[in-house]
Formats: C-alpha cells, sequence, structure tokens
C-alpha cells in the first residue's frame, strides 16, 4: 500500500515536471516570435524608387537628413539626381533612420538599398533618464532619511585656498625645478629684438590664377547631348522679323489689373505668343509635325493639336515644360499654365509627364536683355521661336519717322520639314496676331 503511494506520487510529480516543461517550451517560443517581430519592425529597408521607364540610375545628390534623426511619413529623406528631374526619396513610415546605404554623389540603381528606418513615433524614442531622474529621487531620499543619518551637505565641500595658501610652491612643480625660480616669481620679459619674429610674407602676384573644378550633373550632360545631337541631325536655318509692340503693351496695361484681380495671374508677353503661335501652327502644320522613324523608315508625322515647349531657365539648366493642348487655350488660360509649370520647375517638382512631348517651343530670351539670338531645335521637334528685347527704335509710319518699340523673333527651323516660304510665312502671320491683339479673337 505504501509502495503504492510512492508510485502515485513520483509518476504525479512526473506528469507536473512535463506540464511546466511544456508552458516553459511555449512561452519561450512565443518570446522568440515576439522578439523576431519586433526586430523585423527595427529593421526596415527602404530601396531606390522606380523613376521612370528610360530611367533605371540616378546620382545621390543630397541626404536631407542625417543618421539618427527623426522623420514622418512621407517626409523627404533624399534627392537622387537623373538626366531630367530631380526624384524625391521619402520615408514609408514615421521612424528613425538607422543606417545610410550610399554615400552623396555616388551611383545609385532602381531597387538598390538606400538607407534603413527604425518604425516609431518620436514621442517614443527611448530619452536618457539618468540624471532628471536622480536628482529628485536623492532629494526625496536625503529628506527622508533619519536626522542621524543625514550629512551636513554644507561642510561637504573642501575650503578654498587663501591667496597666502595660493603663493606658497608646491611640491612637484616643475617650473620651479626647471628654472629654480619659485613659482611666483615672473618670469623675466626678453628683449624685444631677441623676440621671435615671423618670416616676411611672400610677396602675391597682383589678380588670381585659381581654377575651380566641378562635376557635370547630369541634366547638364543631357542637355549638352540633346544641343549637339540636333545641330548634327536638323538642317537648321534661322528667319528673322520685327514686330511693333505697341498695341499689346496697350493692351496688357488696360487690362492687367484686371485679370490679375480676377484671375490672380499677371498678364505677360508669353501669353499673347503661345496664342499666336497656337493659331498659326493650324495654318503652317509643318511646324507643328516632326520626322520620326517609322516601320517602313523615317516618317513624318503632322498633329491635330498643340503641345507648347516653354523654354525655362533653372539652377541647374534650361527645362521645357509642356503645355498640353495650347489651341484650346485662351491667353489667360496660357498665361495660368505657364506660371504653373514656370514654379514648378524653379522649385525643383517638375515631373517626367511635364517635359515629355511638346510639338512646337518658344524660348523667350528677352528677359534676360538679349537683343538677337539663334535659338536650337528641340528635337524631333520641327521649331523653335525666339522672343528678345524690347526696344526703342526710329520707324516709319505712314511716311513719318516714330518712336516704337520694337522686339526682334527669330524662327529656327527644319529646313527637312520646312522650306524658307512656310517659315516666313509664319513669323509674317505672328507679327500680324501680336501688332492687332484683336485679330485672336477673330480667328477661327
Amino acid at each position: 500500500m505504501f509502495s503504492q503511494r510512492i508510485l502515485s506520487f513520483a509518476r504525479g510529480r512526473a506528469a507536473r515536471g512535463l506540464a511546466n516543461h511544456n508552458a516553459l517550451k511555449s512561452y519561450s517560443l512565443m518570446r522568440a516570435h515576439i522578439h523576431t517581430s519586433v526586430r523585423l519592425l527595427e529593421a526596415e529597408t527602404v530601396k531606390v524608387p522606380q523613376m521612370a521607364e528610360s530611367i533605371s540610375e540616378g546620382t545621390l545628390k543630397q541626404w536631407q537628413k542625417k543618421l539618427g534623426d527623426f522623420v514622418k511619413q512621407d517626409e523627404e529623406v533624399a534627392t537622387i539626381e537623373t538626366d531630367k528631374i530631380d526624384v524625391s526619396v521619402n520615408a514609408p513610415t514615421a521612424g528613425k533612420i538607422t543606417e545610410l546605404l550610399a554615400n552623396e554623389d555616388d551611383t545609385v540603381t532602381v531597387g538598390q538599398d538606400l538607407f534603413r528606418i527604425e518604425p516609431g513615433e518620436q514621442g517614443e524614442e527611448s530619452k536618457p533618464k539618468g540624471d532628471s531622474a536622480e536628482v529628485p529621487r536623492s532629494k526625496e531620499m536625503d529628506e527622508t532619511e533619519p536626522k542621524d543619518q543625514q550629512i551636513d551637505k554644507s561642510v561637504g565641500k573642501p575650503p578654498q585656498p587663501t591667496k597666502e595658501a595660493k603663493d606658497e610652491p608646491q611640491p612637484g612643480d616643475r617650473k620651479s625645478e626647471k628654472d629654480g625660480r619659485p613659482k611666483n616669481e615672473p618670469e623675466p620679459k626678453l628683449p624685444k629684438a631677441e623676440a621671435a619674429t615671423p618670416p616676411p610674407a611672400v610677396p602675391q602676384a597682383a589678380g588670381s590664377r585659381n581654377e575651380t573644378r566641378i562635376k557635370m550633373n547630369r541634366m547638364r550632360l543631357r542637355i549638352a547631348e540633346r544641343l549637339k545631337e540636333s545641330q548634327n541631325n536638323a538642317a537648321s536655318l534661322t528667319t528673322f522679323n520685327e514686330i511693333d509692340m505697341s498695341a499689346l503693351m496697350t493692351f496688357r496695361s488696360k487690362h492687367k489689373e484686371e485679370i490679375l484681380k480676377k484671375h490672380d495671374v499677371k498678364l505677360g508677353f508669353m501669353g499673347a505668343f503661345a496664342r499666336a503661335c497656337s493659331l498659326t501652327l493650324r495654318e503652317i502644320p509643318a511646324a507643328n509635325a516632326s520626322i520620326e522613324d517609322g516601320v517602313e523608315g523615317k516618317e513624318i508625322v503632322y498633329r491635330d493639336y498643340v503641345d507648347l515647349s516653354v523654354a525655362v531657365a533653372t539652377p541647374k539648366g534650361l527645362v521645357t515644360p509642356v503645355v498640353r493642348n495650347a489651341e484650346n487655350l485662351s491667353i489667360i488660360g496660357i498665361e495660368k499654365e505657364i506660371t504653373a509649370l514656370g514654379k514648378k520647375a524653379r522649385d525643383g517638382k517638375l515631373t517626367l509627364e511635364d517635359m515629355a512631348g511638346g510639338t512646337f517651343t518658344i524660348s523667350n530670351g528677352g528677359v534676360f536683355g538679349s537683343l538677337f539670338g539663334t535659338p536650337i531645335i528641340n528635337l524631333p521637334q520641327a521649331a523653335v521661336l525666339g522672343m528678345h528685347a524690347i526696344k526703342d527704335k526710329p520707324v516709319v509710319v505712314d511716311g513719318q519717322i516714330v518712336v516704337r518699340p520694337i522686339m526682334v523673333v527669330a524662327l529656327t527651323y527644319d529646313h527637312r520639314l520646312l522650306d524658307g516660304r512656310e517659315a516666313v510665312t509664319f513669323l509674317v502671320r505672328v507679327k500680324e496676331y501680336i501688332e492687332d491683339p484683336s485679330k485672336m479673337l477673330l480667328a477661327e
């Protein structure tokens, strides 16, 4: 009977031990799973995003954030420069930057690991609590200590040495051992003749001959490539004409305040020239065409729409955002589009869609004071209009010599598509529209 009890007791302990072992094993597995999940959250790798179909790599232009910085969701972390636009890399979630996997000016490819981020809100960051927590704690402990165990802090600091004590030589004073003088004895001053004097400065030649070398950015390289391609492939020719700007300037002065108040856009000359070109391109479709590779060789592509490329100067180079379907827009509508695109260009916010395409280009060098110029064709387009500065000139009107504000306009065209007659006619039609803006209202 006693042996049966011992056997039952042993079996019970073994069963309880097995149960405890299984529970401990399950707990360990659960902790490992939680620990693995936390580690996965702490190490999220952000890759170089897809930029465009034709762009597979770029240059890491600048890190907007440093290692250890906290970023919000969708906040810009880095900027990648391509040959067309700058691409922003944003944080996919809020968190702290834990590792930067590339350096500035490195070439990065689409899909490459760029940086690592530890998800979490800014308030959840661990903060050192040592100093801020210990000071109140020590004060509280002092107040709660028994009186016979409290330490008098007023006698904790050693007494300050007196002036006489400071003047006494201290043992181990190297200076005293070196020159044999007590420390408080002033050092003898050297005569002025024996004082060390700096070497005479080497005379420099007047003027500077320094040179600075910087790496060409991708956009500048692409612009150079495109311009040289245009010179090599297009049969470029430029024709000129003069436009009397009196009527358009009077029209602008009369209506600019009303348009600014009603439409919140400044009325300039670009809108009128863009509208005049859109109307003229209907009459001369070859100026809106292009030569492209087809199935059976070279083909001429004619279009029934006008996508105007407007040249905009930016610190990085010349860009040409596109005003879509300009033939359907009024002067005010074109001005709104040009203003919006110009702001995006200066802020570096242009996208590939903003610059893709374009059937005709307008370049206004007059804003920089250019008097004459021969603009380069933006292939595969057929022509480009160049606007220039307005200058007062003496002209003959009805047999009388008068002074009028004159702008010289230039049309560079591809002679493979346009003949001289069509190119000259194009400028004449634009001249007629600008010198009598009411004709743009009557045009069909």
